[in-house]
C-alpha cells in the first residue's frame, strides 16, 4: 500500500492498513485495536465507519501500534486534525503542513543514487542498523557486520546515504530513517538491484559455514513443475514476504538485522517434445 504521505484521509489509510494485513495474516479489528492500545475491538473499526473520530492521544496511539517514525507521526497526527476539524482555518494550516512534511519526508531518488544505493549490499543494512545503534561510531559500526565492512566502507556508505536522503542525521553519529521512495526509469537500476542480489546470494553461501546452525536458517526444495505452477509458487513467496514484513514491523527491542531471501530459479533447461 502507498505510504501515509500518499493519504489526505486518515480513515481511508487506516481501512486500507486492514486490508493488507488482513490479506496475508489472521488480522481482525479486534487485534487492529489490540495493537493500537484501545479496550474496545470495535474501536478502529467506527473511525472507519465515520461514526467516531480518532482523538489526540488516540491519534498517538495508533501512530505507536503501527512502529512509525518521528515524521510519520507528525504527519498522521496532522492528518488527524486535519479530516476532524471544522475550522476551515485551522483545515488551511493543517494542509499546508502536510503538504510540507510529504514534500520533506519523500525524497524521490532517481537516476545514478539509485543506482548506487543498490550496487553495496551494506547500504540497505545500514539504514537499518544506524537506528539500532544511536552514537556509534562507523569503527563501532563496521565491526557488527559480517562480510569485512571496513570503517572507511561504513562512514563512505553513510555520507552517501544522509546525502541522498535515505537517512538524516539528527545528531553527531545519530541518524534516523526518511519515509523515501525510489523512482526513475533508468536501465542502470534493475541491473544495480541484481549486482546487490548477487551480493547478497554470496554473504548466504559465505554464512552457511560462518554461522552455527541455531542462528541461520538455509532449506530448500526442488521441484519439477511447469509454468503454472511456477507462478502459483511465486505468488506464495510473495505472500510470504509481505507477512514477514508485518511480522518484522510489530517486532520490539530488534537487536540485530537479518536478511531473507527468497528465491525459485530453474536448474535445468524447459523440456519440449524435440528434447
Amino acid at each position: 500500500m502507498p505510504p501515509i504521505t500518499d493519504y489526505l484521509d486518515y480513515r481511508i489509510f487506516l481501512h486500507d492498513y486492514y486490508e493488507e494485513q488482513k490479506a496475508i495474516s489472521s488480522f481482525s479489528w479486534r487485534s487492529f485495536s489490540k495493537l493500537a492500545g484501545f479496550s474496545s475491538s470495535a474501536y478502529l473499526k467506527l473511525v472507519c465507519d465515520g461514526k467516531t473520530r480518532l482523538s489526540k492521544v488516540g491519534a498517538v496511539r495508533v501512530a505507536a501500534g503501527l512502529k512509525f517514525s518521528k515524521i510519520q507521526t507528525e504527519y498522521f497526527c496532522t492528518l488527524v486534525h486535519y479530516c476532524d476539524s471544522d475550522n476551515a482555518v485551522e483545515k488551511k494550516a493543517d494542509l499546508k503542513r502536510l503538504q510540507d512534511i510529504a514534500k520533506n519526508s519523500k525524497v524521490r531518488i532517481v537516476g545514478s543514487d539509485a543506482c548506487k544505493y543498490f550496487e553495496s549490499w551494506w547500504n540497505p543494512v545500514l539504514r537499518e542498523l544506524v537506528t539500532l545503534m544511536p552514537g556509534a561510531t562507523a569503527l563501532q559500526i563496521s565491526n557488527m557486520l559480517y562480510g569485512g565492512v571496513t570503517r572507511v566502507d561504513v562512514q563512505e556508505a553513510l555520507d552517501f546515504l544522509v546525502e541522498a536522503g535515505f537517512l538524516m542525521r539528527v545528531s553527531t553519529n545519530t541518524y534516523e530513517q526518511t519515509d523515501m521512495a525510489i523512482s526513475g526509469a533508468s536501465d542502470a537500476i534493475p541491473k544495480a538491484i541484481r549486482s546487490m542480489h548477487k551480493h547478497m546470494a554470496i554473504l548466504a553461501a559465505n554464512m552457511i559455514d560462518s554461522l552455527p546452525k541455531s542462528e541461520r536458517n538455509v532449506s530448500g526444495l526442488t521441484i519439477a513443475a511447469n509454468k503454472h505452477t511456477y507462478e502459483r509458487v511465486v505468488n506464495e513467496l510473495n505472500i510470504c514476504r509481505k507477512k514477514i514484513a508485518s511480522i518484522v514491523t510489530n517486532a520490539e527491542d530488534a537487536n540485530r538485522i537479518y536478511r531473507v531471501n527468497l528465491q525459485m530459479f530453474p536448474v535445468t533447461k524447459e523440456i519440449t517434445d524435440e528434447s
